[in-house]
């Protein structure tokens, strides 16, 4: 799947995560990204994987978690 702001290079602003369980004890992968609409009135999304359980979870891109993914 390509959205536009894939092929005008734009940076995603949030991350997609499929979350299952709870508190301490739940586990996060990343299963894709999502930008911003230009007018402002959603987001475009690239799933990388689409769950059947659990949730999905749309969290802003910090720098936190880009160093967390460079190690």
């Amino acid at each position: 799947m390509t959205t536009n702001a894939q092929t005008s290079g734009a940076k995603p602003t949030h991350r997609l995560f499929l979350v299952t369980g709870n508190g301490k004890s739940a586990s996060w992968r990343e299963i894709g990204a999502a930008w911003p609409n230009k007018d402002g009135q959603g987001f475009s999304l690239a799933c990388e994987a689409v769950p059947l359980q659990g949730r999905i979870v749309m969290r802003a891109i910090t720098e936190r978690h880009t160093e967390e993914q460079a190690h």
